[in-house]
């Protein structure tokens, strides 16, 4: 199945959502060189997330999904899981919370200080945090609850799993993106107390870029995003960074589209460990 048409998406995601801080979805399409934010979508439960997920659509989608997709190879064969990619899945969602916190606080504590995390070999060039991650941010748990409902939801995970080619799911990390543009500048926080003015400029100067095509990663394939005045406005003015950050993952997506209708084969992913996964454009 081609995907010329397909539609784009970008996952802003957490693990526990709730009307507060629901899981957040950019959609969006291509258009002669513009990525076109569609729509925002939240969704107050990881069901109701997945339904969306699984509806058809015309054309297909791809998407970049803020969560990791795969554990360090080192902490899988120390605590002698499985190592093929869905059966280790398999395992890790037969886990509970409480049994995976164990699991992973033990073997961190049995390693030196300024060592205690494994780490993919994606984490270094993404500048991620790593996987095995329980607390800030808990990623770990993003893990747990995410993949095994993209896993259900019938998509492929170009190089891990293979399903529907016509819904295409990549690891995405918006930080990734942000930082090309802003450098270290926080552009966002859930604590009201850092929801600052200075985070207020910074999440304008992230946007402004992007419309005009600057990031780095939209030069390198042509590409600038397109927002209407209302949208644009909604992006910057949530200063927990959710929109925006989906709306990253939605051009990271979009640049992999790109590649695949370049003619690569994954979506530009380079060749990777098919335990850990990859970060889409790191």
């Amino acid at each position: 199945m081609t995907l010329t048409h397909a539609t784009l998406l970008g996952c802003d995601f957490t693990s526990a959502p709730s009307r507060r801080k629901p899981v957040t979805l950019a959609v969006g399409h291509h258009d002669r060189g513009r990525v076109v934010l569609d729509a925002v979508e939240t969704f107050e439960t990881l069901d109701s997330w997945q339904a969306r997920l699984t509806q058809a659509t015309d054309g297909g989608w791809v998407g970049g999904f803020d969560l990791p997709f795969g554990l360090p190879r080192e902490l899988v064969q120390a605590l002698d899981w499985p190592t093929d990619w869905l059966p280790c899945m398999h395992h890790y969602a037969s886990l509970s919370r409480e049994q995976i916190r164990g699991s992973f606080a033990a073997f961190c504590d049995a390693r030196p200080v300024g060592a205690k995390f494994a780490h993919r070999a994606t984490d270094g060039p993404a500048g991620s945090s790593p996987s095995m991650k329980w607390v800030n941010p808990p990623v770990a748990f993003m893990l747990h609850a995410g993949v095994p409902r993209l896993i259900a939801s019938g998509a492929t995970l170009p190089g891990l799993h293979d399903g529907d080619p016509g819904r295409v799911a990549l690891e995405a990390y918006p930080g990734l993106l942000a930082r090309s543009v802003l450098g270290h500048t926080s552009y966002k926080s859930d604590d009201k107390a850092k929801q600052t003015p200075e985070r207020l400029i910074a999440r304008k100067t992230l946007v402004n870029a992007l419309e005009n095509g600057q990031a780095p990663l939209l030069q390198a394939v042509g590409l600038r995003l397109k927002l209407s005045h209302a949208q644009r406005d909604a992006l910057a003015d949530d200063a927990s960074g959710d929109r925006l950050d989906a709306v990253l993952c939605l051009l990271q997506a979009a640049w992999a589209q790109r590649q695949h209708e370049a003619g690569h084969p994954s979506h530009g992913l380079p060749e990777f460990d098919p335990l850990e996964g990859w970060i889409v454009s790191a």
